[in-house]
């Protein structure tokens, strides 16, 4: 089930919600619980004994590690959880990188990926961390321990939501009217957002694979497009999982700060998916001693925060070298700090081509792939400059084109804000949030919508 979906919009989310606000307080979180975990089993009901499994490991490690501080516990806690996360998402990769280096034919565990275990796994991990920390008690309470670790809103695909940010709320929480409205806001502007932005530049995209016709400007569309698609698809994603979160009473942290905007790759990585950075900062980066360290040893910190960032987003060759291009990009302006002092239309220019040629290599199906996509979009792959199957699609997807380069920017929220302050300001924002979500329903009648990127991680 996903969020810009028939199913969840009109019968999953008015069940939930009923059910929730009439349940007595005690009771809410058990409600989140159940709901979450129909949610998750909603198309692969094998896998929630996996989610169970996991909540009963972490639970009883938070406990153990409370009550008696040794180090042995949160050892035990962190190798089953990255344990259960290598076997269900890496197996394959390292057995078919092991065949492809040595010529073996050791066969292959074909084990389905579980939906946003990368997520719940780095939730986990950093709640036994905390607790070995004293940073927060465990929680011993094991049904709001599961609604925390499954709580549909943020479960699928983030954002990261450490427990220290919501054990106050997980207690006891407030719900009003100002926070309903709000959320629900925020929840219809991420759905925009995903189905009427995110949606159709994946179909772009599926048209420039399938054509027959490409050329070197065809080659930049999709480049284009694939950089706005993914944003527009994971902040919509977030801004629904926050207004989500918000009806329910929860705060979740915000996880992109308009990226876009950057004027350095530095810059960059501390607007994209901040909980994942932040995370990583740490967990990974801080202990291994961060830039504290001598100068050889800082470098290696950042390959290593960088390698696993990269596996964390795919269990393959180019998501591991996607990771490394940005290790070697953030020393390079660490050791180049001058690049910052550029113009800042020379900056930002920089970071918007670095980051749509990242994705090229992000998105491809195989190195194979990604090397003919860079040779064909630098005018070697030996086609035209332009075709008119290429002008075609750029005046059929101009104004799409247009309407995402303004999305990426703060004018829509500060248009909404100055409308919003107006004397007809509700009505106004009533009127636009409704048609959003008209049209929104009437692409899902239609099924034209594709998963959520982030899904697979």
């Amino acid at each position: 089930m996903v969020f810009s979906s028939i199913p969840f919009l009109y019968y999953f989310l008015p069940a939930v919600m009923l059910v929730y606000f009439a349940a007595p307080g005690k009771l809410k979180n058990g409600v989140l619980l159940l709901f979450s975990l129909l949610f998750y089993g909603w198309s692969e009901p094998r896998l929630l004994a996996l989610m169970v499994a996991t909540i009963l490991l972490f639970y009883l490690c938070g406990l153990a590690i409370g009550k008696t501080r040794r180090r042995s516990f949160l050892v035990l806690g962190t190798v089953l959880g990255v344990g259960l996360l290598a076997v269900f998402k890496y197996a394959d990769f390292f057995i078919g990188s092991v065949n492809a280096a040595t010529g073996l034919s050791l066969p292959m565990l074909r084990l389905a990926l579980p939906v946003g275990i990368s997520f719940y796994t780095f939730q986990c991990l950093s709640y036994i961390v905390d607790v070995y920390r004293g940073s927060v008690p465990p929680q011993k309470n094991l049904v709001s321990f599961g609604a925390y670790v499954a709580l549909f809103p943020q479960l699928i695909a983030g954002p990261i939501v450490r427990y220290a940010h919501v054990a106050r709320e997980l207690e006891s929480r407030c719900h009003t009217w100002e926070d309903a409205a709000q959320g629900a806001r925020r929840f219809l502007v991420g759905l925009g957002k995903k189905v009427l932005l995110a949606d159709n530049f994946a179909l772009l995209i599926r048209l420039f694979r399938e054509s027959g016709e490409k050329s070197v400007l065809f080659y930049w569309m999709y480049a284009a497009a694939f950089t706005l698609n993914i944003y527009f698809d994971f902040s919509g994603y977030s801004d629904m999982a926050i207004g989500l979160g918000r009806i329910f009473g929860f705060h979740f942290e915000e996880n992109f700060n308009y990226p876009y905007l950057s004027r350095s790759v530095t810059e960059f990585w501390r607007r994209w998916h901040m909980s994942l950075g932040s995370w990583f900062r740490d967990y990974v980066y801080i202990p291994l001693g961060g830039n504290r360290v001598s100068r050889p040893r800082w470098f290696l910190n950042i390959l290593t925060v960088w390698l696993l960032t990269g596996l964390w987003h795919g269990a393959a060759w180019n998501f591991v070298l996607w990771g490394l291009l940005f290790a070697a990009l953030l020393l390079l302006e660490k050791a180049l700090p001058g690049i910052q002092k550029l113009p800042r239309w020379l900056c930002h220019g920089y970071v918007l081509l670095v980051i749509a040629m990242s994705f090229v290599l992000f998105n491809a199906d195989s190195l194979s792939q990604a090397s003919s996509d860079y040779r064909a979009l630098f005018g070697f792959g030996g086609l035209p400059v332009v075709t008119k199957v290429t002008l075609y699609y750029l005046r059929s997807y101009a104004v799409l084109f247009l309407l995402g380069i303004l999305g990426a920017t703060p004018l829509p929220r500060r248009i909404g804000a100055r409308i919003a302050a107006s004397r007809a300001g509700t009505v106004l924002t009533g009127l636009f949030l409704a048609a959003v979500l008209l049209v929104c329903t009437a692409y899902m009648v239609d099924g034209s919508f594709s998963p959520f990127l982030y899904f697979r991680f």
